[in-house]
């Protein structure tokens, strides 16, 4: 790698344009040893499937906030057993997380925001985690909400990168769309999770997802409670500008058309 993070992600940049999302992974397990890939247990398994081709025994770790849906804790088992892979947990910890249920009940968020809960549930297991690799991997994509409409190939990690060390971020799927991710899945008899049969597009935690209806966006089922532009749970902190994007685009549950099993 080079020493000059500028010119590694300039170099990285280059390599990644015009290429397929499993080029794009290749490249990025090829150049790095210390590389993990992020795990969210929704349309992002298309990775799993990609990477393990690539290097059967790439480092794939997932968050588990102690609040996912049961349909979520059976996907994650059966990704598991389907690629025979290792799937690194990380759990919140428990002191931090005990004294704010104690104090504000399971469900604050509803009242002030999901930044606190999520801070506790997500970003801090996911700081841990990323404090152990030179760069990630991520399956986020410009069309799934207003802050991601600019998301790049790679960038620099500014959010979870440790001092005096560069943390750079993969985004093989930034270009692709659902309807892309979806007939990857279908074309290669890829597990799924059941709620997206459910009208589940956008997966969280359970009290923060719901169902969307045809001809609504996917990041309506996401803390519904909020403006559009508060759709982050934090784990992406770099897409903070509104980047120009059709929310009014419609994206139909899979629900209406479910891969033939």
């Amino acid at each position: 790698m080079l020493n000059d993070p500028t010119a590694e992600l300039e170099q990285l940049t280059k390599a990644l344009e015009g290429q397929t999302p499993r080029e794009r992974l290749r490249i990025a397990i090829e150049r790095f040893d210390s590389i993990a890939l992020s795990f969210s247990g929704a349309e992002d398994v298309v990775l799993v499937h990609m990477a393990t081709k690539i290097k059967p025994d790439i480092n794939i770790f997932t968050l588990d906030t102690g609040r996912l849906p049961r349909e979520t804790y059976e996907f994650l088992d059966r990704v598991r057993e389907h690629y025979g892979i290792k799937l690194e947990v990380m759990y919140p910890q428990p002191e931090p997380l005990q004294a704010m249920v104690s104090q504000k009940g399971l469900f604050s968020f509803y009242k002030d925001g999901h930044e606190e809960c999520c801070g506790i549930r997500k970003i801090e297991p996911m700081r841990r985690k990323l404090a152990t690799v030179d760069a990630w991997i991520t399956g986020q994509r410009k069309d799934q909400s207003p802050t991601r409409g600019n998301v790049p190939l790679v960038q620099v990690d500014t959010a979870f990168g440790r001092e005096n060390s560069t943390l750079f971020k993969f985004n093989p799927l930034a270009d692709w769309s659902s309807a892309d991710v979806w007939n990857f899945i279908r074309m290669m008899d890829v597990p799924y999770n059941a709620l997206h049969e459910k009208g589940y597009i956008s997966l969280g935690c359970e009290p923060c997802t719901r169902p969307v209806l045809p001809n609504q966006h996917e990041r309506e089922g996401r803390w519904w409670w909020e403006e559009a532009t508060q759709k982050e749970c934090g784990l992406h902190k770099g897409n903070i500008e509104l980047q120009p994007i059709d929310d009014t685009t419609p994206v139909t549950p899979l629900r209406s058309t479910p891969p033939n099993k």
